[in-house]
């Protein structure tokens, strides 16, 4: 028998400059989804929530809360890109480029820009993606550069943290 430990994403090895990573998860996103986020957020502005306020505002309707849309593209992207990430670095050039409403189901596509390794931390490497959210109808929906250190197949700070099970392992 082969007990297979627990994994998902890239390793610094496994990047290479150029490469796209479409990440396969979509999300579809609910008013539930925008409510709620907007008032843990603390978001005043009635777009948000308001529907009777937004239809008098310029897109005519309740639009998503752009801080939920860049949570939920950031997630998409994680199985590819910062699975096997120690930290994030930094996100640059946030665009938003096309409203998102209830009801609109999100993807992400990732680029890799570039690699280099880590001169602090020699089991880690520094990777920075281009990384856009696109919605049902292919409309690019925002766009950042993002750095994360990620760390190497061999780095020890991600292995070993499944516990054993005190009954014993499983059997047949």
């Amino acid at each position: 028998m082969t007990v297979h430990g627990p994994g998902l994403g890239r390793y610094y090895e496994d990047f290479t400059v150029g490469d796209v990573y479409r990440h396969p998860l979509g999300r579809t996103i609910s008013e539930a989804d925008n409510t709620w986020f907007t008032l843990l957020t603390m978001n005043t502005n009635q777009n948000h929530f308001n529907a009777h306020f937004a239809a008098g505002a310029p897109v005519g309707r309740i639009i998503v809360n752009s801080g939920l849309t860049v949570a939920i593209v950031l997630g998409l992207s994680v199985v590819d890109v910062s699975q096997n990430a120690s930290m994030n670095l930094g996100w640059e050039e946030i665009r938003l480029t096309h409203p998102v409403f209830v009801g609109d189901t999100l993807y992400a596509e990732s680029i890799v820009l570039d690699k280099r390794e880590s001169g602090s931390r020699p089991y880690a490497g520094i990777v920075t993606c281009r990384t856009r959210g696109l919605n049902q109808d292919g409309d690019e929906v925002l766009s950042w550069r993002r750095s994360v250190m990620v760390y190497k197949r061999d780095a020890p700070h991600d292995k070993g943290f499944f516990p054993e099970a005190r009954n014993g392992p499983m059997t047949i």
